[in-house]
């Protein structure tokens, strides 16, 4: 009789109880040795490693008792695999299907002892899938709640873990004040103070000689000892914690824990901080007369369908060109940085498209017959004509900062579809030599339809008829997700291939899901006809189904 050489694996997600001299994973191991001492006849041998992993969670592979386990099979050494529920294996599919796969190839079965099935049969691997979608479902749901858990305490104050931020300490769910570093913090704000501005603070920081606390992480690594950044500084002046509150995404609740500035002081830096924004993004530069001019000439002046200011900023590439963009506040200020809602905008092309919609707009002639009240018919003439040299490009510098138009602008509002511009009375008054009191208000606010198509991170409006513009990002990233599949599939660990191609873990798990994305989405995107909000960055934080009727519904909605 051939014997069948069985091998018992073990698991428990968390370390409770694994001190006690008979804990979970000895239950297990014993239950399924009685198994195999029932299938005697039948030429079953238990093998005497044992793979046990304590405290670790089912919905990864990286795990030293199951690698070790996986090792044996790739050898040889292992005909059958006991667990005591299927669940102790793996909880999720995907990685059922990639083991499953090094099973068949080196002739081994899977047998759950309490589930009364094994994989030899194909009514075992059926069974197999169903319990493995529900332990998948379960951990999802488990996911879900402890998040809710999360938020609920967060709306009660309570500290929920994550990184303590400089000046306090853990204090069970709450902070407690940890001096001297606290001392550091009520300094930054006392500089702030005086000075008003994050550049000043930062070279008073450093003539002061204060550095970043050290910290020696988990892996034994020691960070910290630097000086502080601009964005450190930044971000110590904007967190809510050090006013005794507790964020949690765009929400900000009263926390449990002692404030370590005001609160009615930490609002007042805050907008404080907010006004700067704009004046510290706005660069200037001259014109051939050597006047200076802003570069930013919208600032101040737009806001989106939340009410919130849309402020300058910039990046700069590789090559070091300057990027100017216009980004939704609560996106640059951090109180909701992932908000699908807000915008940023290219900055030239957004100023270029409004130029062109006050121009398009002062030259119809209505505007020319009727933007001033009771005009003589020689006034009318004459505002005309300096209508026309207001909406004249003379050189395609004109369409930059340089261009009058701007001047005009009051307020933009801009929503998904529709941009809306509302012009001042009082400058239009000033370039046509008129009383602001004739100026014709009804023809001073006008709105203008479009279709916008995100582009990374950012936003690009489409006024009129316009080419599809094809999403190069989102496509290698499809390329890249099938890659990675492929090499799953062939028997690859992601750790493996994030090393190979010089990715992280978490990335390739990211970009993995996009190999499950429909061929008829695929090909949208591949024609540039995707829906305006798929963009790599929202597949990649948010889930979508792996059906492929359901992703059509799910994507036509964005």
């Amino acid at each position: 009789m051939k014997k069948i050489r069985c091998a018992i694996y073990t698991r428990k997600s968390s370390e409770d109880g694994l001190e006690q001299e008979f804990n979970s994973l000895d239950a297990q191991y014993e239950a399924c040795a009685a198994y195999i001492a029932s299938q005697k006849a039948e030429g079953w041998v238990l093998l005497p490693e044992r793979y046990d992993d304590g405290g670790l969670s089912g919905g990864s592979m990286e795990r030293p008792g199951l690698q070790r386990l996986l090792a044996d099979i790739d050898r040889g050494a292992v005909d059958q695999i006991l667990v005591y529920k299927i669940d102790r294996l793996t909880r999720s599919l995907a990685d059922f299907a990639k083991m499953v796969e090094r099973l068949d190839a080196a002739g081994t079965s899977f047998v759950s002892v309490t589930q009364s099935f094994n994989t030899a049969t194909s009514m075992g691997r059926l069974t197999l899938n169903m319990l493995l979608s529900f332990a998948q479902f379960e951990r999802e749901v488990t996911a879900e709640r402890i998040r809710d858990k999360i938020a609920a305490s967060k709306r009660k104050g309570l500290w929920m873990g994550a990184t303590v931020p400089l000046g306090y300490a853990a204090d069970g769910r709450s902070l407690k004040i940890a001096e001297p570093d606290a001392e550091v913090i009520r300094t930054i704000y006392d500089l702030y103070l005086k000075h008003r501005n994050t550049r000043f603070v930062k070279e008073a920081v450093d003539a002061l000689g204060l550095k970043t606390p050290i910290r020696t992480l988990i892996s034994g690594r020691v960070k910290g000892g630097a000086p502080f950044s601009y964005g450190h500084i930044h971000y110590i002046l904007t967190n809510p914690v050090y006013a005794g509150r507790i964020r949690h995404h765009a929400k900000v609740y009263p926390g449990q824990h002692p404030p370590l500035i005001a609160p009615e002081l930490w609002d007042s830096i805050q907008d404080q901080l907010q006004g700067d924004a704009a004046k510290d993004r706005t660069f200037t530069k001259r014109n051939r007369k050597g006047a200076k001019v802003s570069a930013s000439p919208l600032a101040g002046k737009i806001v989106d369908q939340t009410g919130d200011r849309l402020t300058p900023s910039h990046s700069k590439t590789a090559n070091g060109r300057k990027l100017r963009y216009y980004v939704s506040h609560r996106l640059v200020r951090g109180t909701a940085p992932r908000d699908p809602s807000g915008w940023r905008l290219p900055a030239t092309e957004l100023e270029a498209k409004v130029a062109d919609l006050i121009r398009g707009h002062l030259k119809t002639p209505e505007a020319h017959a009727s933007i001033l009240v009771n005009a003589t018919t020689d006034e009318t003439a004459r505002i005309a004509t300096r209508l026309s040299r207001l909406t004249t490009v003379e050189t395609a510098a004109d369409k930059d900062a340089k261009c009058p138009c701007f001047k005009l602008v009051e307020r933009i509002e801009i929503k998904p579809g529709e941009i809306g511009i509302a012009l001042s009375a009082e400058h239009l008054a000033r370039h046509l030599e008129v009383d602001a009191a004739r100026i014709n208000e009804d023809l001073l606010s006008f709105a203008a339809q479009f279709r916008h198509r995100k582009r990374g991170v950012e936003t690009r409006l489409i006024i009129g008829d316009a080419q599809p513009e094809i999403d190069t990002t989102l496509l290698r990233n499809i390329a890249r997700a099938h890659r990675y599949f492929d090499l799953v599939r062939s028997g690859k660990t992601f750790a493996e291939i994030a090393n190979a191609e010089g990715v992280s873990k978490r990335r390739v798990q990211q970009l993995i899901e996009l190999a499950f994305l429909a061929p008829d989405v695929i090909r949208a995107v591949r024609e540039g006809r995707q829906p305006v909000g798929m963009t790599s960055d929202r597949l990649k934080r948010y889930a979508f189904s792996p059906i492929w009727s359901e992703q059509r519904d799910g994507f036509a909605a964005l």
